[in-house]
């Protein structure tokens, strides 16, 4: 059974979080591409993406084309330290707030545990107790400052019913032996990682769906992959 959730070792300054927050949010944030995965208000601010502007709020992994900073970041002194000190290739980078009242459905990406190579971090900077974050039917009870990894290919969803915006710093990484010895220090257990995990025929064709729309050489040979997988 592959781990859904990893509190890694690490933590940071609510006040210096916020501090970033502030110069951010005088920026124009942009509506989450994905409009059926929620209810309610969804946004996102890139601070490394494609091609480096902010408003890229896309995040594919595999992304053939070269991810650069965005000038926002560079505005960001606290968000950049944090990001450099993570040893390893980094891909999209973004905030991402959930308004109050408003609801992320139950989903799954593709290619995002760390079994994969790639790994997704989430830092909370501001949060409230109406927020829950439930991975895999297990609530991930995220405290600002703190440091998650999430295997966001098993059924995740997000819902604040609190009366303030739920804004995390998300990154997603690529896996080195940096991050191995982080994961191993936080508990994370390698030799699951030989289980192979049975997908169904209908989690299958969903994650053929994901991999058309991201269209990557890779994958398209994950979507021949499970083709010939299907019954």
């Amino acid at each position: 059974m592959m781990i859904s959730n990893l509190k890694l070792p690490l933590l940071y300054s609510e006040k210096r979080l916020l501090e970033d927050l502030v110069i951010c949010e005088k920026e124009q944030f942009v509506d989450h591409f994905n409009v059926s995965n929620y209810e309610g208000k969804w946004e996102s601010i890139a601070l490394q993406s494609v091609g480096g502007e902010a408003q890229n709020i896309f995040a594919n992994p595999n992304e053939e084309r070269p991810y650069e900073k965005t000038p926002l970041l560079l505005k960001c002194p606290y968000f950049h330290e944090i990001i450099d000190s993570f040893k390893c290739d980094k891909e999209s980078i973004r905030l991402l707030r959930l308004r109050a009242n408003s609801k992320i459905k139950v989903h799954k990406d593709h290619n995002l545990s760390y079994e994969d190579g790639y790994f997704r971090i989430h830092i909370p900077i501001k949060t409230n107790p109406a927020v829950s974050f439930v991975i895999n039917d297990e609530k991930v009870p995220m405290g600002v400052g703190e440091c998650w990894y999430g295997n966001f290919n098993l059924p995740h969803w997000v819902h604040n019913n609190g009366d303030s915006d739920r804004v995390h710093l998300v990154m997603d990484c690529i896996r080195n032996d940096w991050s191995n010895k982080l994961f191993l220090k936080a508990g994370y257990i390698f030799e699951d990682e030989n289980q192979k995990t049975n997908y169904s025929d209908e989690t299958k064709l969903q994650m053929i769906s994901e991999l058309k729309r991201i269209d990557t050489p890779v994958a398209r040979q994950l979507i021949e992959q499970l083709e010939s997988e299907l019954s």
